[in-house]
This record gives structure tokens, sequence and C-alpha cells, in this order.
């Protein structure tokens, strides 16, 4: 049905789809409840004291000395990470994609390796390969390298920037690719012939032109290290902003510094996105080439092969090092002052499978991750609906909330969660499910909305409109036409959804508070710190649900035909 009416209002709504606008509205109070209101929730508490406003909380942050490290640290580690990121992304981007060399695609392959796992869970290896006499050490020592021990992760500090940049790299990595990839090449061709070269050409004519992905992929990585809750508490570093508002949890309705340092987060993570969103609207990116661009690939020859299979060895293996460390120490059975483990067993593996915790973990996590998915299948397919088909006043708001969760961070929804809905009847202290269901599935719903909507691109409107003048319903049209024609790019969306939820972290380690509601990675936390062997049961866990999330990326990547990287281009 279209509304039609006489005035300001009947223009305003003049052929407008009632039935869609009445679907936009139903989604806007959907995203109002399980979105803005927790997170409103927050500024309240932050902002608000006995119904009074106050910037207490916010200059005791900068006051107090342990707050004001704190901050400094996470600020730090952000930075850092982004900067090693950087380090390891942009020379990878440039040498697989300007150059040809024999083995290219196996490497580019194995670069994307630590996606599959949460750098929290890779922690656990490392510390047991880096720990004062771990693995590392030992072979030193044993080689005469090194007389004493040293101490690697700097207290943790360094450890956290290692692994979060080990994880994160590919993010920067494929964002920079494609940036590079996209690259008109005569106009590098044009600053040659004026006489610009090597370093010089690229500081000045390639790298502003890659700036737009290069800034994209490193917003991701500066936020996710920025906000990032498990890799600090497995290295056992406190003093960042994370632990701190996980260890506030249970304290909400007595200290309230919980709620400013969320805020902080929060609005840390979206200025860096509106800055650098600000800062590339005020320059022009575009290339004036024709037809589709073909980068500039040169063949390696004589003696440069070797130097770059070294150097693409080197990557490879330090990228493979978490994975590495966490297999081998889910396999040990005695590892004790060897560099290896002196016996090795499937043990641990099997306790997985018997042990009340870990086996109650795996069937929580899919139940999470599987109604989690079904929501976000049943919300993106109706999103990208409305946008691809319908118009209605409103419909760019539509398409800004619903990508609004790749902004936030998932330790912001968690506790606006724990706030808003603690002395509800769906209290998460009492039963998390609900709860941890719909923060799953908030924070990957876009993964489902944009994989539905370029279905419905890819989908000619003519199928429809043939199917609606035989006298089919709009409902039926949908069903039975265009649903069976956009179910690939729905099925891809949803793998990306669900293998996202199995391993989620921050919503998982906040939300779940009792051992019959643990996700995996709530058990792996709680594995981890327990004596003997606590560590390993929790690796040999890890170690299944990045198997699980392995199984599920490579399915999307042969249901949309795309190589694995590209489904985590931003």
């Amino acid at each position: 049905m279209v509304w039609k009416g006489q005035g300001g209002v009947g223009r305003l709504f003049k052929d407008v789809d009632r039935t869609a606008f009445l679907m936009f509205l139903g989604l806007l109070v959907f995203f109002g409840i399980f979105l803005l209101f927790p997170i409103l929730y927050v500024f309240r508490g932050a902002f608000f004291e006995g119904g009074r406003f106050t910037l207490t909380y916010f200059r005791l942050m900068f006051t107090d000395a342990f707050y004001r490290e704190s901050i400094l640290n996470s600020v730090k580690i952000g930075v850092f990470t982004t900067l090693l990121t950087s380090l390891i992304s942009v020379p990878l981007a440039f040498l697989t994609v300007r150059y040809d060399f024999p083995g290219k695609r196996l490497m580019q392959g194995l670069l994307l390796v630590p996606l599959v796992m949460p750098p929290f869970v890779g922690a656990i290896g490392m510390k047991q390969f880096f720990a004062r006499y771990g693995s590392v050490n030992l072979l030193l020592m044993k080689l005469n390298l090194i007389s004493r021990p040293i101490d690697w992760f700097g207290g943790g500090f360094f450890g956290v920037i290692l692994l979060e940049a080990l994880h994160l790299y590919p993010f920067l990595y494929l964002n920079t690719s494609a940036a590079l990839a996209n690259i008109d090449p005569t106009l590098e061709e044009q600053a040659e012939n004026m006489g610009s070269s090597g370093f010089h050409l690229f500081r000045t004519v390639t790298f502003p032109l890659i700036l737009p992905g290069y800034l994209a992929g490193a917003i991701i990585v500066f936020i996710w290290a920025f906000t990032d809750l498990g890799t600090p508490l497995i290295f056992e570093y406190r003093k960042v902003v994370p632990p701190i508002i996980f260890s506030m949890v249970k304290d909400i309705w007595v200290n309230p510094m919980g709620y400013a340092l969320t805020v902080m987060t929060l609005i840390v993570s979206v200025g860096f996105v509106v800055l650098a969103r600000r800062y590339l609207s005020r320059k022009s990116y575009e290339m004036l080439g024709r037809g589709h661009i073909v980068p500039r690939v040169r063949r390696i020859k004589g003696w440069k092969v070797p130097f770059v299979y070294l150097f693409l060895f080197i990557m490879v293996l330090a990228a493979l090092v978490p994975q590495l460390s966490v297999i081998t120490t889910s396999l040990a059975g005695q590892w004790f002052l060897t560099v290896l483990p002196s016996e090795w067993t499937l043990d641990y593996y099997r306790v997985t499978f018997t042990h009340s915790i870990t086996v109650t973990s795996i069937i929580n996590s899919l139940k999470y991750s599987v109604f989690s998915t079904a929501l976000d299948v049943l919300l993106g397919i109706l999103i990208g609906y409305l946008l691809a088909r319908k118009s209605f006043p409103g419909k760019d708001l539509l398409d800004s909330v619903a990508m609004l969760p790749l902004s936030i961070p998932g330790i912001v929804i968690a506790f606006g969660y724990i706030v808003a809905f603690s002395k509800t009847p769906l209290n998460p202290f009492v039963n998390p499910t609900f709860l941890l269901i719909l923060s799953y599935a908030v924070r990957r719903l876009p993964y489902t909305v944009r994989a539905a909507y370029s279905g419905f691109q890819q989908t000619s409107v003519s199928l429809e409109e043939a199917s609606l003048s035989v006298g089919a319903t709009p409902f039926k049209t949908l069903v039975s036409i265009t649903a069976p024609l956009i179910m690939a790019n729905v099925v891809a969306g949803a793998i990306i959804s669900f293998s996202a939820a199995m391993m989620e972290v921050s919503d998982s380690l906040i939300l779940a508070m009792q051992e019959q509601y643990y996700p995996i990675t709530k058990a792996i936390y709680s594995l981890n710190l327990r004596l003997g062997d606590g560590p390993y049961v929790a690796s040999a866990l890890g170690i299944i649900g990045t198997l699980l999330v392995t199984a599920c990326l490579l399915a999307a990547n042969r249901l949309l035909g795309k190589s694995l990287g590209e489904l985590f281009r931003a």
C-alpha cells in the first residue's frame, strides 16, 4: 500500500510504501532498545549523579594517577600496535601487489592465517614460548647467545602490542593491497618521467593515493587494540582501560567510574573514525583511469629472489608463531625446562569433550551463535530489502544505524547491556543467554546486511515485477523468487556472523558470569586461570574453536567465490 496525500505531509510521504515505512519504524525501535538505549544509559551514569549533571568522574580520570596512567597505556597500545602493524603490512602489500614470484598465492594465504584465532588465545601459547624459562629463552641460553633470561613482554605491555599486531596486520594488509591494486599506473609513470623514483616516489605519489585504504585499515587496528579486553587479561597487564572496566562490572551500583571509562572509550573510538573521514573528505583521491586498472606487476629475478623469500618466510613464521605456540601447548604432555615438550599427548583434547565446563561452553557457543545468526539473517534480509527495493523517509538513517555497530567497541555494548538491563527480566546476573544472543547479533548484523544488500543489487527487479504482475503477493515473491537468488550472499554473510560469534571475546567475558552460561572464550579465560593443566586445556579448547571458525570462513569463501581476505576488507 502507498501513502498519498495533500499538503506538506502529503508531499513528504508521496509514493511512500506504508508497509516499508512501518517496518523501518519497527527496526528503529529495535535499534533504539538494544543499541542506543544501553549507550544512553551509560552516558547517564557517567554524567549524572543523584539527578544532577556532573563531570566529577571525568576529572578524576585525568587527575588520579592510576586512571591517567591506564588511559595513557591504552592509547600507547593502540598507537604502537598501529605503527608496528603498518611496518608489517605496507611492505607486504607492496611486495605482493607489485611483484610476481613463484608461490605468491600460497604466501598470501598463509599471511591471512592470524585472522582465524583471537589474539587472547594466541597469548596463552606465547606466554609458554616466551616465559622467563620458556622455549625461546632456554634455546638461546643453550646456544650461549644469552646468559640470563630476557623479559620479552616487558611486564605484558610489549606482549599485548606484539600479539595485537600479529593478529591485526591482515586487516591493514588487505585494505592497503586493495588500494594499491586500484592505483592508475600512469600517475606513477608520469612521476618517474619527471625524475622521481624509489622511496621518494612512494612517499610523494603512491602513499597519498592509497591513503584512504590505509586509513580504513589503520582505524580498525587502532580501535581494536585500544578496546581489546582479552589479550591484556591473559598477559595480566591490568593497567589499561578495558580490564579496569571489566573489573568494575560487579561494582556498577557503587563505583560510577566504569560508566565514565566506557564513555571515554566510545568517544575515542568514534572520534578517530570521524576525524579520519573528515580528513579524507577534505582531499580528492579520484583517478582518471580508463576502464579496468591493471596494477604494475614486475617479475622478481636474479639475486633479489632469495631476499624476497627470506623476508616472506620471516613474516609468515612470525604470523604463525601464536598459532604454533597454542598447538604445541595443547599437545604438551610433559613440558618443564625444555625447549619443546618431552612428551606429547591428546589428553587435553579428550578433556574438552568430557569436562563439564568445556562441553557446556561448546554447546553454549553453538546455541548463542546459531540464534544470533538466525536473527542477523532475518534482520539482514529485511534491511537489505528495504534499502535496495523501497523508497521511504529515513532510508539513509536506516543504513547508517545498521552499520553503526562497526564503530562501537564490543566492550561498550556489553557494559551498556549490564547497566541497562540488570534490573529487568533480562538481568544478565541471573541469566545472560538472551543478552548474549542479542549482543552477538547486533555487533555482527552489518555483515549480513551488506551481504543481503549486495544480493538484492545483483538481482534484477524485473523478476519480482513479473511475479507481482501474475498475482503473487510481495511476501510470496520475496520467498519464492528473490530469496533463492540472493541465498548464496545471505548464507555467506551468515557464516561470517556465525564464525565471529563463536569466538567473540568482549561480550562473552563481560556478560557471562556463571559457569553454566560460559561460551568458549569465557571458558578459555577461566581455565587459563586455573593451576595445573588449566592453560593446556584452554589451549586445546582454543584450537577447537579456531578450527570451527576456519571451517566457517572457508565455507563463506566458497559461497562468495572470493578470496578469504576479501571478506575482511573495510
